[in-house]
């Protein structure tokens, strides 16, 4: 097999696109026409030689080679990115309060620490995993500078940014049968963190307007405590499809005689309308980790 020397700037072209949805999006962002980007898609089909897009009704789809290919795309471009904050970068310090929802707190705070840490270890970071009331509460008394939370309509915050919605789903144990059926002999037992939840009374609100009987059976301050009680059985809970842990499973509305759940935007939140170089820089990591950590629903 021939070695392959993929181009950063073809890589950086396409994960743009892929991210913006419309590669003239991504032409505009990045400074180049139309045409360079068509030039330049073509060249990694070239370089994999295998077809990276297939026709999807007006658009275009990416292949298994496509989806493989952006992966690794957004790695390599990550780590080059890296590389050339660490070097040109080590010149920021101070201190950032940044602050997250528990469902990111395993999977994306992990990987933006180290990444952060590595390019500037100059810079101190206060991290924390909190509740989304208690995180816009912070951040609109200027206690924390970022803040990754759900979108709650009811509380405006002047600096933020919507980074994408996420379905939400209803949720039971894994391995029962993803079937599993509301019951019309008693009400619905429902598990869910501490009011006040935005997901607790979405569900609430759909199961009332499905006329669906629902009884609190168990409440929980954290999420340790919600997947407990899920996978025990004490009740269905509602969660977004990110982070689910291996021992609970989505239910599918249309066979469970569960009503359909609306989505849930996802918001970086910020203190000030101009951020510090470092807390920007954070900011940036975050987002683009999120965007490699949530598929496209």
């Amino acid at each position: 097999m021939r070695r392959i020397t993929f181009d950063l700037d073809v890589l950086r072209t396409f994960a743009t696109g892929m991210e913006l949805g419309s590669f003239a999006k991504a032409a505009a962002r990045l400074g180049r026409s139309t045409s360079a980007v068509s030039a330049q898609l073509k060249k990694l089909e070239q370089q994999t030689e295998k077809p990276i897009f297939v026709k999807a009704g007006r658009g275009l789809a990416l292949t298994e080679a496509g989806e493989t290919m952006l992966a690794y795309a957004r790695r390599l471009l990550d780590l080059n990115d890296e590389a050339a904050t660490a070097i040109h970068g080590t010149e920021l310090a101070g201190w950032v309060r940044l602050g997250l929802q528990e469902d990111f707190g395993e999977t994306i705070l992990p990987e933006v620490l180290g990444q952060f840490a590595r390019a500037h270890p100059k810079v101190r970071i206060e991290a924390r995993v909190a509740r989304n009331a208690e995180l816009i509460d912070r951040i609109t008394s200027d206690r924390l500078d970022l803040a990754l939370a759900w979108n709650d309509a009811s509380v405006a915050t002047p600096h933020s940014d919507h980074i994408k919605d996420l379905p939400m789903c209803w949720v039971g144990p894994a391995g029962e049968p993803r079937n599993w059926r509301v019951s019309a002999d008693e009400p619905l037992p429902l598990a869910s963190l501490e009011a006040p939840c935005l997901l607790r009374t979405a569900a609430t609100n759909a199961l009332d307007r499905a006329g669906i009987p629902w009884r609190q059976s168990f409440v929980s301050p954290s999420l340790a405590g919600l997947w407990a009680a899920t996978v025990a059985g004490l009740g269905v809970t509602i969660r977004t499809p990110f982070g689910l842990p291996p021992s609970v499973q989505p239910l599918v509305p249309a066979d469970s005689g569960l009503p359909p759940l609306p989505s849930l935007g996802l918001v970086l939140h910020r203190s000030q309308a101009q951020s510090d170089p470092a807390t920007a820089r954070l900011a940036s990591i975050m987002l683009q980790a999120v965007h490699n950590a949530i598929p496209a629903y």
